[in-house]
Parts: structure tokens; sequence; C-alpha cells
């Protein structure tokens, strides 16, 4: 009997993450992940998993350092832009999550970017007629 090499446990491990972030359990999601964070920490798609399950357990510290390790492994990844700015946004940081969502809209101009984009500025705005006592 021959046991499964390294590199199939952890693509295993991976796809298990994936299943688990989809039917909404990202804390098994990330236990399935520890793996292959230990072992393949520069690996932009196992940061990236990571970060959206950060993000969906309201991790929102570990998810913006995720998604940060993302863009400085690939500065073009658009989604880590867009999660990114999403938990920027959930930090109450709104003019680095404007930077990050606008970025990421220009670069694919998806639907569900323009409307981040949108709710953050239009937060930005309230808060700013908030702070303006006329």
């Amino acid at each position: 009997m021959t046991s499964q090499p390294a590199s199939d446990g952890l693509f295993e491990s991976y796809r298990r993450a994936e299943m688990l972030i989809a039917r909404r359990r990202p804390l098994d999601a990330l236990q399935a992940l520890t793996p292959l964070l230990e072992s393949q920490p520069d690996h932009a798609s196992v940061q990236l998993l990571a970060g959206r399950a950060y993000l969906n357990s309201a991790q929102l510290q570990r998810a913006e350092q995720a998604f940060v390790r993302v863009l400085d492994l690939d500065p073009a990844d658009h989604y880590a832009r867009f999660a990114l700015g999403k938990a920027l946004h959930r930090q109450g940081r709104l003019g680095e999550a404007h930077a990050q969502l606008k970025m990421a809209a220009a670069m694919d101009p998806r639907p569900e970017y323009q409307e981040a984009l949108g709710e953050v500025r239009a937060r930005m705005a309230v808060e700013g007629a908030a702070q303006d006592p006329d």
C-alpha cells in the first residue's frame, strides 16, 4: 500500500477549505488551511483563501494581513484589492477602503466592486455631513 504524496494532501486541504467557505463555515475552512498556511505561506492562492475565511469569520485584521500579503505577491490581483477594501470598510477605515475599492473597480468593473465602492462613498458622505454642523 502506498501513501499519498504530500502535495496531494495539501491539494485536498485546499479543496476542502474552498468547499467549507462555500458552505459558510469559515472557521472550519481555516482549520483545513492550517497545513497549507504553514507549508506554503507565500502562495497567493492560499493567502487569498485564508483571507476570505478570516473576512467571513469577522477576523478583520487577519483578513487585512492576508489580502495585503496577496497584493505583495501579486499587485494586479483585483479580487484581493476588493476584499481588502471590504475588510477596511468593516473596520471603519473608509479612506483606505475607498482607495482599494476604487483600484479594484478600475482594474475590473464588476458590479460587486462598483456596489462596494458606492457603499463606501455613501458612508463617507453621511459621516462627512454628520461632522459638518451647517
